[in-house]
């Protein structure tokens, strides 16, 4: 299993089964065919460079893929199931949790809100930062790829498309987006972001900070800074917070259903920095609902 250190604790990283072959990865600079190589060798020599100088992108394509069947099957409508625990609402956190398990990070969100709780959501995402489990992939053969999914109600709504890799930091700063993005992957309080109830907890700052505690997300060792919350739709409250610096949003929710949500997760890595409780509300908005319940 993985490790990470958060201070000078060192922390498993649960639900991994294979190491992370971090130190493996290295980013495939284009290629670049020069006026030189196209007048020595013609076009048809110029095209062959191409294709041997041109990095294999199968097995990240093969995630981003991946990917968009999951993101299917969790908006798949209860009837078309088949008993599977696919279908109904969910937060961004699903989407975190999803990108972080085919080896990403998610670098935005937005939403433009519809009918129902629906309308059309567009997420773009950074792959290749972690191997597929239990494969050995060259280095060479891995690049790092940015994708974006477009989707609505329904399976039938997923759309997936490549696109191009922001070409710099995220908070400004200069040096490697690929590295930023893979502090950002590492930095997660201890325990995996998974679905659990939130009801019980006071919706205040310190409801939060109990929450987060007793469900073993933070310790003592941990930093909580930043923390601004506000009542959301129906029984929920939301709040932006940092959890050793990296900004976290908190769904609490005390509806019945909320315990198949994913509460707490990092937020995008184009809101890192601003990290506002505006923000976190517009992502705590409930996607996917489920047709067969929507009416």
């Amino acid at each position: 299993m993985t490790t990470y250190a958060v201070g000078d604790e060192q922390r498993q990283r649960p639900g991994s089964e294979q190491p992370r072959r971090r130190g493996a990865l290295v980013r495939v600079a284009p290629f670049v065919v020069t006026a030189l190589v196209a007048g020595a060798t013609g076009v048809a020599g110029t095209v062959m460079y191409q294709r041997i100088a041109a990095p294999d992108t199968a097995a990240v394509d093969a995630q981003a893929a991946s990917l968009a069947k999951d993101l299917r099957q969790d908006l798949t409508a209860g009837f078309y199931s088949q008993g599977r625990a696919f279908g109904g609402q969910f937060t961004q956190g699903t989407l975190v949790t999803q990108t972080e398990a085919h080896g990403g990070v998610l670098l935005s969100a937005d939403t433009v809100p519809g009918r129902l709780g629906g309308g059309s959501h567009t997420m773009t995402v950074m792959l290749g930062l972690v191997p597929p489990d239990a494969q050995t992939v060259a280095a060479s053969a891995y690049p790092v790829r940015c994708y974006r999914y477009t989707f609505g109600i329904g399976a039938y709504t997923v759309k997936q498309s490549g696109t191009a890799c922001p070409a710099e930091r995220t908070d400004g700063k200069p040096g490697s987006l690929v590295a930023q993005m893979g502090a950002l992957l590492a930095a997660q309080p201890t325990g995996a972001y998974r679905q659990m109830a939130t009801a019980g907890y006071t919706h205040t700052s310190q409801g939060a900070v109990d929450f987060l505690t007793d469900k073993g997300f933070i310790t003592a060792r941990d930093t909580v800074t930043g923390v601004t919350g506000k009542a959301a739709d129906g029984d929920a409250y939301v709040l932006a917070l940092r959890i050793n610096d990296t900004c976290h949003y908190l769904r609490m929710d005390a509806s019945s259903a909320a315990s198949r949500l994913i509460p707490l997760w990092p937020a995008p890595a184009d809101e890192q920095e601003t990290c506002g409780v505006k923000q976190a509300a517009a992502a705590s908005i409930l996607y996917g609902i489920d047709p067969a319940k929507a009416g």
